[in-house]
């Protein structure tokens, strides 16, 4: 009984520190640091840093605290399948040096194609680059679903490229990577294709990532085609500058807030402005704005 008495003591006497402790900072600045910490904002080397070479664009990224890369094919920082073991772990090297996280690739692969000689070639390079995702201590591979022609069946299309998914997904499970399929092309960045892809993804890896179009505010509006989606998103979201056009930002971040979002929100910019660096610092200032 004794014993007990002194953990009891103990234990309120922790929490009273711990309590007072908390009150030395305003409630509501302590709740929206909780909130930040959930979402992650990196960048898409799309535009903004495909001339960047691989030293460059980590020095960049840390300067401006967008800690957070997705790597784009064919850009001037070289990372390819064509890497030697040696070179990727150089890779890997530079990024476990330094703050930023090598989120993955952003490869340009997809599967709609009616030629069974395009659509193996397609698979295959997916898969050499899940390899190289491995190699470099990434964590997955963002893909495109990527055209539905009109000439063929859509339906059959649309199993096409679940069925690729599938396969595609089912290799990177053994190199613990995420299959990102990006919210792109004609007609299959709408939605409801989407839906009816997904409907068909078995590969519990194979994941959405979502990809901030104007067809995300087609009938029945945002909301309802984000409720429709969200149970397959993953780890990576794609975002164009805040601060330009009209897509919803502040809608969807509620959206993303109310079902607790962990993930990498990727600055996908499309913009060429005269600064880059302080350009970045501003999208990070408004992101943080809106995950408040």
């Amino acid at each position: 009984m004794e014993v007990e008495k002194i953990h009891r003591r103990t234990f309120l006497k922790n929490t009273v520190l711990i309590t007072g402790s908390l009150g030395l900072l305003p409630f509501s600045s302590a709740l929206s640091a909780e909130k930040r910490s959930k979402m992650h904002f990196g960048l898409v080397t799309y535009e903004w840093g495909k001339d960047w070479d691989l030293p460059t664009l980590i020095s960049n990224c840390e300067k401006t605290g967008v800690l957070g890369v997705e790597l784009r094919t064919q850009h001037a920082h070289g990372v390819e399948s064509g890497l030697s073991k040696a070179q990727r772990e150089e890779v890997k090297k530079r990024f476990t040096d330094s703050p930023v996280t090598c989120l993955g690739y952003g490869s340009n692969y997809e599967y709609h194609s009616p030629d069974p000689e395009k659509l193996k070639q397609n698979i295959e390079g997916t898969k050499a680059y899940i390899q190289l995702c491995h190699d470099i201590g990434a964590t997955g591979i963002k893909v495109k679903p990527n055209y539905l022609p009109p000439e063929i069946p859509r339906e059959k299309t649309i199993s096409q490229i679940a069925a690729s998914f599938n396969e595609v997904g089912k290799f990177a499970q053994d190199y613990g990577q995420e299959i990102r399929v990006e919210v792109h092309g004609q007609y299959t960045q709408e939605l409801p294709v989407m839906k009816a892809i997904f409907d068909q993804v078995t590969e519990p890896n194979v994941k959405i990532c979502w990809n901030c179009n104007e067809e995300d505010l087609l009938s029945p509006g945002l909301e309802a085609n984000f409720h429709s989606v969200k149970k397959w998103f993953g780890d990576t979201v794609h975002v164009r500058e805040f601060n330009v056009g009209n897509y919803p930002y502040p809608d969807l971040f509620r959206l993303f807030k109310e079902m607790d979002y962990e993930g990498w929100i990727l600055l996908e910019a499309r913009t060429k402005p005269a600064d880059r660096i302080e350009a970045l610092r501003e999208q990070l200032e408004l992101f943080n704005a809106l995950v408040k």
